[in-house]
């Protein structure tokens, strides 16, 4: 990744150290953050006593784990970000800067029962995509957990939108012939979801890097990477497409990681291994 994207995915959550907890995680968050409970429960499963929050945020997840005796450490490329967790978390975790495109930000030979990263791949290019795995498998003792969060590629089939539109063209027909591609938009709502900008000038969330990952493919990486036990849990569901209006009560009695439907409907998903 060029020091200029990089740049501006820390200038994209500058302005955020301090809503994003309540936006994603509190009370009034638009969907409850059920992957926080997929992630206990996957600590719990693992027996961890320690762990590494790879790309922290503000202690988004950390936090909720600072009772659960649990040796923390975590690390950020934002530094208003880290400036937040430590003001939450005080002396309950480590903390410090760091990229996870910098296997050095792993502070190698320092090793956890477990590492997590939660809501960092979006801002990765595709091709270290494979680099953080390793450094993330790396930060591990044998047999410790590791756990990646991306946002579903294929829930794009179920979207109806512009996210459908852009699977189509780039990853499915793969096509640059503009009379097929403009049929396809008047297939799909293309001005849906609204774009999202910056808070203060800064650029928003679709204005840098915020790919999406092929539950497939990514679960593919860890196999590649020498993780085993690999499983796809898949979370955040929505009972209609997004631009009929979701009910929040009827998306989350759907909720069920392991259900099929899951590759379609659900926007997010966790990838869990064991390092061997």
């Amino acid at each position: 990744m060029s020091s200029d994207l990089e740049a501006r995915i820390r200038a994209c959550y500058s302005t955020w150290s301090r809503s994003y907890y309540d936006e994603y995680y509190g009370k009034d968050a638009s969907y409850p953050p059920v992957q926080r409970e997929l992630v206990k429960e996957l600590l719990r499963d693992a027996g961890a006593t320690s762990l590494l929050d790879a790309g922290c945020g503000p202690a988004s997840l950390l936090r909720e784990l600072a009772g659960d005796e649990l040796r923390l450490a975590g690390f950020d490329a934002t530094p208003e970000m880290v400036a937040e967790a430590r003001r939450v978390l005080g002396d309950r975790a480590e903390l410090w800067e760091g990229s996870v495109l910098d296997p050095e930000a792993f502070r190698p030979g320092a090793l956890y029962d477990a590492a997590i990263c939660v809501g960092v791949l979006p801002h990765v290019p595709p091709e270290a995509d494979a680099q953080v795995v390793a450094s993330l498998r790396d930060a591990v003792v044998p047999g410790g957990l590791v756990v990646a969060e991306a946002r579903n590629q294929l829930f794009a089939l179920f979207t109806l939108n512009r996210y459908t539109y852009e699977l189509f063209r780039d990853e499915l027909i793969r096509t640059d012939d503009e009379e097929r591609l403009a049929a396809l938009r008047e297939l799909v709502r293309m001005d849906l979801p609204p774009v999202r900008r910056g808070k203060q000038g800064e650029p928003g969330y679709d204005e840098v890097l915020s790919r999406t990952h092929n539950p497939f493919e990514l679960r593919a990486a860890f196999e590649a990477a020498g993780l085993g036990d690999v499983r796809t849990l898949f979370y955040h569901y929505h009972d209609v497409p997004p631009l009929l209006g979701p009910s929040a009560e009827a998306s989350l009695a759907l909720e069920d990681p392991l259900d099929w439907r899951g590759h379609f409907m659900a926007s997010a998903f966790l990838v869990a291994g064991r390092r061997a």
